[in-house]
């Protein structure tokens, strides 16, 4: 929301300089975002003559200028490129060690093809006051030379941009802003009664509703005879310092009061009105060519306004070109509407559409000022216009419901820790526009019909604190109580964060991904239910809440792909949704791998390969797990994966087959094509909260050390085994040799082929042996490594390879 300082004081007698306004706006929930103060930007620019302009003789193109720069002094020599460059000329003037704003450089003393120059002529553009770089600016011959521009030009009017919240409605207009400074004691505020003005006339054109959920209320009203030119320069300085295009009169009109009272308000020429007007649904097939050059389809979920020809203006959010103002307009239908905020921004996201109306009505207008609001636009047209007014007519209710609050004054104190007398309490609401009756500890509280956000005692707590000052709650300590202390973050928490940390660490790049996804990609990974199907999507590809986390992560991997980054390995910690309900919501760890992004380079494989693979996502997934606190030792791989995975290279994990944790390995062909995209593709990803808590540990046991003081020995076994022997079982078993001294088994290396067996294989396992309590003597590790070899001869019947 932006307006200028200048507009603030129509409606708020303050003497109060714009900083403290700035300061008070935040400090009462209207967060100043910017200040732009030209005056203060262009202070060093002044305004001067060109007494001459000769050819430079060294370029073409350029003229050696000398300008009069009205501090006495003599004339000062200037280089100039401008095509308008001439003498007797006045323009803008800039000299050496000003920052130019539309080229960001400060300036300087320079030489431009063997010339000295000390200065710069100004173009509008390099002023940032339009986009006009042409030439450089020309003033009138009568502009008094040597006065500083902005002082000269009026644009000593700072702008401000503030930052709302949905619920403030009432703020989207200047009105509404000026009435909350003036309750925080920033100045008197300006509220004049709107006089009806007379109708000469009943109004020809009558208006119709269909369906009142739509469209609560509409007013409407002709003036006759006006005359469409260009707005005032007063009103046309309003809108351009706020960032909008002048149109003409009536245009500007409707802008301005959507500005200034938070009232959208549409103008039809009345001449290409046919008949009278319709509020209804649009019907399939209807189409609109709207303000903004483009043509819309529409729908039945969309609310129109409608002559007996079609479709005239989408309701409440953009007019239809046909119907438009323009200088050929003589009479002019006014409308001022009120509109379902849901439907206005369904209709809105739809077609994507993100105008002035929109935002207002989307959020709620007051209702109570939808005919005078019409009144104060019928006023405004005849200043600027002329013409003839004709009776208003009305539709619907236009006042709103009544809401009364019974308020007991000690909630201030219950909610907020503050003592607000009743006399403030009284004053702030009163300024705010609330009715306050009663002087007991409980009073009656009438809440103004533009304050919809407002519907209980602590609503109006909030209005009284952030008036009196969120900085005079005081710091209250919470009662700590003698219990132990409760863990800050829960199970899950740590685990996600764990998870993240150690994916991180493999090299992988954290996505964040849409919730929502199509159907039938929702239906490739397990989802597609009706109850997890979108009331209201965003987009007709975000329809249903995610499964899995892999369709967003595959459509980021290809989207890198499809600009030339290949090689990508994604992960995504994040809520996936199995059904209706919480307890069919979990959080899951997920991540996609793609090309040369192995992690296989972080040490030694028996792969040998480079290129990712399903091992890569196995070892992903066991990271997280591992990370997240999983039983490592109870884990099992059974071969094939999910219906999305390849059923010859994917596995499960899983703790029992009633417990599974998740799935890693190379996605399906189909489940490629499906997602649109290219393969290979290995992905993973595990449920975190499947993985079973930890048993609580004994306080007399001693913790164990993660970091031990004595140097871990590392052993290689090769065992050979028969062909259907798993690797999972031959570590399982070299890890069940001594629990307390070997900390990792890793495979490094699978061989088949010549010197063994064609029905068994070999498999080299690499053991860490980590002293606890003390350095391990040879006989001691020797040990150590005869239990190993007699465990996994015992639970796979492997022999020690020789």
């Amino acid at each position: 929301m932006k307006f200028t300082l200048s507009w603030l004081k129509e409606h708020l007698d303050t003497d109060e300089p714009l900083e403290k306004l700035a300061d008070r706006l935040t400090m009462i929930g209207l967060e100043v975002e910017n200040i732009e103060d030209k005056a203060k930007a262009l202070a060093p620019f002044s305004i001067a003559r060109v007494i001459s302009a000769e050819q430079h003789p060294n370029a073409d193109r350029l003229r050696v200028c000398m300008v009069d720069t009205g501090d006495g002094g003599a004339p000062v020599q200037v280089v100039c490129g401008a095509p308008n460059a001439r003498a007797g000329l006045v323009s803008v003037f800039s000299a050496p060690g000003t920052f130019i704003p539309g080229k960001n450089i400060t300036l300087g003393i320079g030489t431009i093809r063997g010339v000295e120059s000390r200065g710069m002529l100004c173009s509008a553009a390099e002023l940032e006051i339009s986009e006009d770089h042409d030439g450089i600016m020309e003033l009138p011959a009568d502009a008094p030379i040597g006065k500083g521009y902005a002082e000269w030009a009026g644009l000593g009017d700072p702008v401000l941009e503030i930052n709302l919240t949905p619920n403030r409605q009432d703020c989207t207009g200047v009105h509404g802003i000026a009435r909350d400074l003036s309750a925080a004691d920033m100045g008197k505020f300006r509220d004049p009664a709107i006089k009806p003005i007379k109708g000469e006339f009943p109004c020809p054109v009558k208006v119709t509703v269909e369906d009142a959920t739509l469209c609560p209320g509409f007013a409407l009203r002709l003036v006759r005879g006006v005359r469409n030119g260009p707005s005032p320069e007063w009103l046309q300085k309003r809108l351009t310092s706020i960032g909008l295009r002048p149109i003409n009169a009536l245009v500007d009109i409707t802008n301005f009061m959507t500005y200034d009272r938070a009232r959208p308000l549409h103008v039809f020429d009345a001449r290409k009105v046919n008949g009278n007007l319709t509020v209804r649904r649009a019907k399939d097939g209807e189409s609109l060519l709207a303000l903004d050059g483009r043509t819309y389809a529409l729908d039945p979920s969309i609310c129109v306004i409608a002559d007996e020809h079609g479709v005239e203006s989408l309701a409440g959010i953009m007019g239809g070109e046909t119907s438009g103002c323009d200088e050929n307009t003589t009479d002019v239908l006014v409308e001022s509407a009120l509109w379902n905020e849901i439907n206005i921004a369904q209709t809105g996201r739809k077609l994507g559409i993100n105008s002035d109306a929109r935002y207002r009505f989307e959020r709620g207008v007051d209702p109570a000022f939808m005919v005078p609001g019409l009144e104060l636009a019928t006023k405004l047209v005849m200043e600027m216009c002329g013409g003839t007014p004709s009776e208003n007519f009305v539709v619907g209710d236009a006042f709103g419901e009544d809401r009364v609050i019974d308020f007991p004054l000690a909630e201030v104190k219950r909610l907020a820790g503050i003592d607000v007398p009743l006399a403030e309490a009284r004053r702030i609401l009163t300024h705010l526009g609330f009715m306050v009756a009663g002087s007991g500890p409980v009073v009656k509280v009438a809440v103004p019909s533009w304050r919809t956000d407002v519907h209980g005692k602590a609503d109006l707590v909030e209005e009284i604190v952030r008036i009196v000052g969120v900085d005079k709650v005081p710091m209250t300590p919470f009662e700590r109580g003698d219990e132990a202390r409760k863990p800050v973050l829960t199970t899950i928490q740590l685990r996600t964060r764990r998870a993240k940390r150690a994916l991180a660490a493999r090299g992988m790049v954290e996505a964040v991904t849409w919730s929502f996804i199509s159907k039938p990609h929702a239906e490739l990974f397990g989802g597609g239910q009706a109850e997890l199907a979108l009331a209201n999507p965003i987009a007709s590809d975000l329809s249903d809440m995610r499964p899995s986390l892999l369709p967003g992560l595959v459509a980021a991997a290809q989207a890198n792909a499809n600009r030339g980054y290949q090689d990508v390995a994604l992960f995504e910690v994040g809520q996936i949704f199995k059904g209706d309900g919480p307890e069919s919501q979990f959080v899951a760890a997920s991540g996609v791998r793609r090309g040369f992004a192995s992690a296989k380079g972080m040490g030694r494989h028996w792969s040998g390969s480079a290129m990712t693979d399903a091992l890569d996502a196995k070892a992903d997934a066991f990271t997280v797990l591992a990370a997240a606190g999983a039983p490592m030792q109870a884990l099992q791989i059974v071969p094939g994966g999910a219906s999305w995975l390849h059923p010859g290279r994917s596995g499960t994990i899983q703790i029992g087959p009633q417990n599974v944790l998740g799935y890693f390995g190379e996605l399906h062909p189909r489940a490629l094509e499906a997602l649109g995209a290219d393969g290979p593709l290995i992905a993973f990803e595990v449920v975190l909260d499947r993985i079973p808590d930890a048993k609580k540990k004994s306080t007399r046991a001693k913790p164990v050390l993660d970091l031990s003081a004595f140097q871990p020995v590392s052993r290689d076994f090769a065992f050979i085994v028969d062909r259907g022997v798993k690797a999972g079982d031959i570590v399982r078993s070299a890890q069940g040799a001594d629990k307390k001294l070997i900390t990792d088994v890793t495979v490094f290396d699978v061989y088949e082929g010549k010197g063994i067996d064609p029905a068994r294989k070999s498999i080299a396992i690499a053991v860490t042996i980590q002293p606890r309590e003390k350095t391990l003597t040879d006989q001691e590790i020797d040990a150590v490594a005869a239990k190993i070899v007699a465990e996994v001869t015992k639970k796979t019947g492997g022999t020690l390879r020789a």
